[in-house]
């Protein structure tokens, strides 16, 4: 029986955070009488690309001819914003014993699967749903940080708190990973007292601003996150952008948007009669951080020394990684 022809020319097409499509050439002669495919899948490990991290985990893909481009969905755990690389291989099935007339193996060629999509905030967004809990009132978002921080911000800054790139903390596939910028806040209250936490691992010194400078009907809330550090208690990320503004450009196509008067997790209830104020209030059973993309200016608030405990390093979540075990916070596409 003539061999079969090397697969040549591989192409990745329509990769998403789980799937993608795979297509070759091969001769004109081995189409017609090919009846399976062989496809090699691993994450890109060092400077051998096609070298398996887990020998012992089946990293091969039989599947029955089709028509290319092929779509792999399902058949690995793909996660989100991790690179890969691939080899496929043609194959004709023996009558005789099952066994398979194969090709030699293509090249290697290296693909980064993508972000999670809407489709898939929308689960996530629904878990955290389940477990955000009850509203507590708040009047004011704030940042802790060192004084270091606060005495660069002064002297380099014009006293302008300027946004960072978001890092990789929480769900690898969230879309703001690396990619928007923003400052991150809080507005979590104790519960007997209705008052921020005295404790912080960023620092010392809190930086308050009142809640209705942010949380506005002129800005737009979009949900970013949920994720949890391998403890009992689990962490929202929302993004606070004014209409209209870039960050709530990039935000509109990628992130679910919440209604600023009905969610579980941020609100803002405008004044019902003349006189009266606007009612903000925060989910309770979760850590919430606020993400907002515009600059503050440290004179918009008021700088405060808290009392508590400063070194619980263990609650920071700077690129945190989050658990892929945890059943609670975890969708099937991926972490």
């Amino acid at each position: 029986m003539d061999s079969l022809s090397t697969p040549h020319n591989i192409q990745i097409s329509e990769v998403t955070c789980d799937s993608f499509r795979v297509a070759w050439e091969m001769a004109p002669e081995d189409a017609a009488k090919v009846t399976h495919y062989f496809i090699d899948l691993s994450r890109k490990e060092g400077g051998d690309s096609n070298r398996f991290k887990h020998r012992d985990v089946p990293t091969k893909l039989v599947a029955k001819a089709v028509p290319l481009p092929m779509a792999v969905r399902g058949h690995w755990f793909l996660s989100p914003r991790t690179e890969y690389c691939v080899a496929v291989q043609t194959a004709i099935r023996l009558p005789e014993a099952g066994d398979y007339q194969v090709s030699d193996w293509s090249q290697a060629v290296e693909f980064c699967t993508g972000d999670y999509a809407m489709e898939h905030l929308q689960q996530l967004l629904e878990k955290a749903q389940g477990v955000s809990g009850r509203m507590l009132r708040f009047s004011m978002f704030y940042r802790n940080q060192h004084p270091e921080y606060f005495h660069y911000v002064r002297t380099a800054c014009g006293g302008l708190m300027p946004p960072a790139l978001k890092d990789n903390s929480g769900s690898h596939g969230s879309p703001i990973n690396g990619t928007l910028q923003g400052i991150f806040l809080s507005c979590n209250t104790e519960f007997d007292t209705g008052l921020p936490p005295n404790d912080s691992p960023y620092g010392p010194l809190r930086f308050q601003i009142p809640a209705g400078y942010l949380l506005n009907p002129t800005t737009c809330l979009y949900f970013a996150d949920f994720y949890c550090m391998y403890t009992a208690y689990h962490y929202v990320i929302l993004v606070l952008a004014p209409a209209g503004s870039e960050g709530d450009n990039f935000c509109r196509s990628r992130l679910p948007q919440l209604d600023l008067s009905a969610n579980p997790f941020l609100t803002y209830s405008p004044p019902q009669r003349e006189g009266e104020e606007p009612v903000f209030c925060h989910a309770h059973d979760v850590i919430l951080e606020v993400f907002f993309t515009e600059p503050l200016h440290l004179e918009q608030g008021t700088l405060v020394e808290i009392s508590g405990h400063h070194q619980l390093m263990s609650q920071s979540t700077a690129n945190a990684k989050k658990d892929p075990s945890c059943k609670i916070c975890n969708i099937s596409v991926g972490r």
